[in-house]
Order: structure tokens, then sequence, then C-alpha cells
């Protein structure tokens, strides 16, 4: 029968081995031959001197060639069981053959041993050398080879066939990871974790070693394996199943807090960590190994750790309120940075919020799951507005002060509910934007009224006869001014969209006086005398508020587009910018139309209803509606 060459080894692995079938024989032989020859050129039997080193077994385990010793017993049992003559059937050459698989099943425990021992030693490189542990790899391929060779074999196999001895390999290397990462004999924690608990040591114990082995096993243990085997990914799993168990005993328990979250963060952070490794990644499946705890312990441990977290960010959010609350009744004003009023409710609130939602996203390895925290945001967001609403409503000397530097809060609450949106669940954000919008509404309301009850003089006079004649507007626009002043005290941004809201109130308030207005315009002269009055005043009023720090240019085009209408004369024209301006400001209705038609007295009632009707069919052709700059909505005409 033919053998195979193994994992680099030739079946006669020594110098001049010369293999004889013969059970009997039990080492290795290393022949050589030394002649000399005759005068005649014959050579001389008496000199032909054979020399022979014997190999022995035992002499192979002395010096650990296990590989070699593996061959040598594989071949014995060849000898044995691969080819048996019939004259050795005979009683003495069966008694004799008996003997002889006693004495190869004796030497192959020897040598299981011995592999085993340097299998368990294999993360020790003080105790075993590279050549060693080579050696035994290779023996347990070599019969991992023999154990598939009889398979295939219709003959009486012997009684150690299948020796299983790359089982016994997997679950040696087992045993050896369970060992190393014994709970009860931790490795010393470094002098900077001497205050962890029991539970924090030991995780922190087996992780460090679970690194170093593997980084081991990368760097020096691979290269005694052929890549066949796959060692890498076998160690990979041993110790993920390993730490896997330690683990699942230490979830049941039962954790403190702080245990629960750096268990939780082993599992999700730390230990992702490790294996993501350019060194280990490269060599380990870690997608394969799946995650350390199952679902049904990660979930108990991640509620604990999330109920805990949202219940401090609520306390201390609550703190946060209070505390302002609390200043406010003691008639305190907020402090002033660059002469604006500022709060610190929103930013010690947003950094609260970011830290611990970044933070549990880590522990509990989900984004979606961490963005639990802020859950009951909208509830404290509605407290701040309750707050806000009591500020206003009893209008304490320091109540504008606080106003005005909430303004800034919004500000920086909207802004990171819009650009750090992955901290907040859709729903809490769009609800938290909304009670944002309505508390900005009512501070804006609550600045500007004593504004508008200042400038109440001048409007009443826009839309009288006077109004044309004299330059009644200018006093508006130095009261304004004036009262602009009274507005300063917030951050930039706020005030110059306090501003812009403002500028956005006082057009309103022009346009609905001026087509509640009692002025008629019976001609073509009044009426271009009213064009150029609403244009002027309407230039004017936009380089007031521009240079006051309003952005709301589109304001301006309101105005001129009206005073268009008021100039034209030709119905087709006045249907064209009619339908012009409806389009641009889609609520405007047929209401504001009539209004507006109705200074222009020259006009028919045909006129009239042909020019709405006009706008209807626009706006019924243009389809959806946007209100993205309402106007119209504004000009309350009642």
């Amino acid at each position: 029968m033919m053998l195979t060459e193994t994992e680099g080894f030739r079946w006669n692995f020594l110098p001049g081995f010369n293999f004889r079938r013969n059970p009997r024989r039990q080492a290795g032989v290393n022949t050589t031959t030394t002649t000399t020859t005759t005068t005649d050129g014959h050579y001389s039997p008496s000199e032909q001197i054979p020399q022979t080193v014997i190999v022995t077994f035992e002499q192979m385990l002395e010096v650990k060639s296990l590989c070699e010793a593996s061959q040598l017993l594989i071949q014995r049992e060849e000898c044995l069981f691969g080819d048996i003559r019939k004259e050795e059937e005979e009683e003495e050459a069966l008694t004799h053959h008996e003997e002889e698989v006693k004495k190869l099943a004796t030497d192959r425990r020897v040598l299981e041993d011995l592999v085993l021992q340097t299998l368990r030693l294999s993360l020790s490189l003080g105790e075993v050398s590279l050549e060693v542990l080579t050696s035994a790899v290779k023996a347990v391929k070599q019969e991992d080879d023999q154990d598939q060779l009889w398979t295939q074999r219709d003959q009486t196999t012997p009684a150690w066939r299948p020796s299983g001895w790359k089982k016994l390999h997997d679950s040696t290397l087992c045993n050896l990871v369970e060992e190393r990462m014994d709970m009860d004999n931790p490795l010393t924690p470094p002098a900077d974790q001497v205050d962890q608990s029991t539970i924090q040591a030991d995780i922190h114990s087996m992780g460090r070693r679970l690194k170093e082995d593997l980084l081991f096993v990368v760097d020096v243990v691979k290269s005694c394996y052929p890549p066949q085997l796959d060692i890498c990914n076998l160690y990979g799993r041993l110790y993920h199943q390993t730490l896997s168990a330690r683990l699942r005993k230490i979830a049941d328990f039962g954790l403190e807090d702080k245990d629960c979250t750096f268990l939780l963060r082993w599992v999700n952070e730390y230990y992702p960590q490790i294996l993501q490794k350019p060194e280990l990644a490269s060599e380990i499946d870690v997608e394969a190994l799946g995650k350390l705890l199952p679902e049904q312990l990660l979930k108990p441990l991640e509620d604990q750790y999330l109920n805990k977290q949202q219940e401090e960010l609520m306390k201390y959010i609550g703190h946060v309120l209070e505390e302002a609350k609390q200043k406010w009744n003691n008639g305190e004003e907020p402090t002033r940075e660059e002469g604006c009023f500022v709060s610190h409710v929103a930013y010690d609130i947003i950094q609260l919020i970011n830290g611990m939602v970044t933070s549990a996203e880590k522990v509990v390895g989900d984004l979606h799951k961490a963005q639990n925290l802020t859950s009951e945001l909208e509830d404290l967001m509605q407290r701040f507005k309750i707050f806000q609403n009591d500020v206003i409503k009893q209008n304490k000397p320091n109540s504008q002060p606080i106003i005005k530097a909430n303004l800034g809060c919004f500000e920086q609450f909207r802004d990171v509910l819009e650009k750090k949106s992955h901290l907040f669940k859709k729903d809490v954000q769009k609800n938290c934007l909304d009670v944002l919008a309505d508390m900005e509404r009512s501070a804006h309301t609550y600045l500007l009224k004593p504004v508008h009850e200042a400038l109440k003089p001048q409007y009443r006079k826009l839309g009288t006869s006077d109004w044309l004649n004299k330059p009644l507007f200018e006093k508006l626009l130095v009261s304004i001014e004036n009262e602009l002043q009274g507005l300063q005290g917030s951050i930039v941004s706020s005030h110059q969209k306090l501003v812009g809201q403002l500028h956005l109130e006082v057009t309103a308030e022009y346009v609905r006086r001026l087509l509640k207005g009692q002025v008629r315009l019976k001609d073509k002269e009044r009426q271009l005398k009213a064009y150029m009055t609403v244009k002027e005043n309407a230039e004017n009023l936009h380089s007031l508020f521009v240079k006051m720090g309003s952005d709301q240019d589109w304001l301006m085009q309101i105005l001129i587009k009206i005073a268009e209408v008021l100039k034209l004369q030709d119905v087709p024209a006045i249907q064209m910018q009619v339908a012009s301006l409806g389009t641009a400001y889609p609520d405007l209705s047929e209401k504001h139309v009539s209004a507006l038609l109705k200074l222009k007295t020259n006009l028919s009632k045909v006129d009239r209803r042909t020019v709405k009707e006009t706008l209807s069919d626009t706006l019924r052709e243009t389809g959806s509606v946007d209100l993205s700059c309402p106007f119209f909505s504004r000009v309350h005409l009642k």
C-alpha cells in the first residue's frame, strides 16, 4: 500500500531511512554501507559492513519530535493492520501480533499524552518551544488524516480508530482558554483601577486576558498551524464563548447600577474595540461571533441602565428649571454677556442631553434605544413653557430681561434639535420644536406689545385723508426707531429675529389700515399719488428695519405690488398684477382683494368681480398652497 506524504514530512523522514514491513520493528533505521574492492575490481563480501543507527520511539519522545514519533506509530499501525500475510495468521504469529498491537496502543497513549501536554502549553511560550508546538500540531494533523484513511478501507480497523485527535485538540484548547479566563484567579488590576468592584475587576481581568492571548495567537501561535486549521478563528470562538458564558452568570446575578453599566459597556463598546484592532480584525471573523449576551439577558440590563439615566436626566433638567424660576422669584436679572441677557438653561440641558445620549449609545450599542432617554423631554419643555407664561403674566421688573434671555435659549434648543436630530426620536423632536415655536411667539408678542401700544397714534392716521397730503409716515418711522432701542438686550441672532417680527407686524398693520382706510382714490391722478406714497413708504420702512437688523426683504415687495395695483388703470393689467400677488402669497383672499379694489372708486362691480375671478382661477390652477411666507392671513379685516 502506498503511503501519502503529510505536512511536508516524508515517511522515510530520516536520511537513509529504510522501512521494512516487519511488525516487530519499533525504531527507525539509518543504514549506510561501506565497501572496499579487491585488486581485480570485485567487492569483498567480508568488507561490505552495514553501519546502522537506531532511532527509537522513546528517543523521539525524549527530544519531543512528536511529528516523527507519530509517523513511526502510523508506520507500525500500517504493518500490523494494513497487510497481514497469511503465513502470519498461525497461532504463534497471531500471539506476537497481539503483543505488538498492545505495545502500539501503549505507545500511542504515551504520545497522545505528550501531544496534549504540549497543546496545553500553547499560550505559554516560555514553557514550550515553537518547534515542539509545530511538531505536535503536525502530529494531530497526521492522526486526523489517518482517521480519514481508515474510513475508506474495507478492513478491520484498530481499536483506537478513529483516534479523534482533532476533537481532543479542540477540547484541550477549550479547557486551556477556560483556565486562563478563570474568574477565581483574575489578573492583578492596574493601580488606577483598584477602586473597582469585584465584578468590574473580574470582567476587566478577563477582557485583558482575552486581548493579550488573542494577540499572542495572531503574532506567534498562528505560525505553528497550517492555514486550513484556521487557528485564529478557533481561538476567537473559544474566547468569545468562554467570556460569554462567564458574563451570562454575572448578568443573572442581579447587578448594582454601576456594575450594570460596566457590563453593558464591555459587551457593546470595549469588547468590539478589542476585536476591531487591525491585527485581530484581519484574522478573526468578528461578525460570525455575534453578541456576547443574548437579547433576553441584555434587555433587562439595558432597561435598568436607561431608566436610571433617564431618571438622572429628568431630575437634573428639573433642577435647572427650578433654579431659573427661583432666581426670577427673587427678582434677579439674567447675567449679561457682551451687553446681552443670557440664560444658561438651554446650554446646561443641551450639554447633559448630548453627553448622556452619546454615552448611552456606546453603552447599549444602539442609537434608537439611547434616544429613549429624551422621550420625556417634551414634558420638560412644557414645564419651561409654563414657567415663561408665568413670567409674562406677572410682568415683574425682571420679566423682560428673562424673556430676552430666553430668546437665546430657543435658538440653542432649536439648533440642537435640528442639527443633532440623532439625539431624539422623530416625534420628540417635532413636538419639542412645536413647543419652542409657541414659546417664541409668546415671547415676541410680550416684547412687541408695548411697541405697538406706543405706535397706535401713528397707526390711526394711516389710511386717512391726511395720509396722502402730510408726511405722517415720517413720524411713524421716528417712533419705530425709538421703540426699537428698547428691544435691545437679546443675543444678535435672536434680536434680529425679533426685529424681523416687528417688521412683519408693522407692514401687516400698514396694509390693514390702508385697506380699511377712509381714503378714496377717485381718479388716475390720486391713484398715481397713492402709488408713489405707498412705494416711498415701503422703501423707507425697509431701509429703517434693515438698518436695525431685519432680514425680511420680501416685505417691501408686498407693498410695492399693492402700490402697482393702485396705479394701474387697465382691467387686464390689474388682473395680472393681482394674480401675481396671489401666486406669490397664496393666503391673499377675495376679501383682501375686494378691499384693495374698493380704494379705486372708478372700478365697476363687474370689473372687481372679474379681477377676483381671475385670482380664484389662478390659485386653483397652481394647486397646492405654499404658506412658507404667510402675510395676508395676518391682515385681519373685521
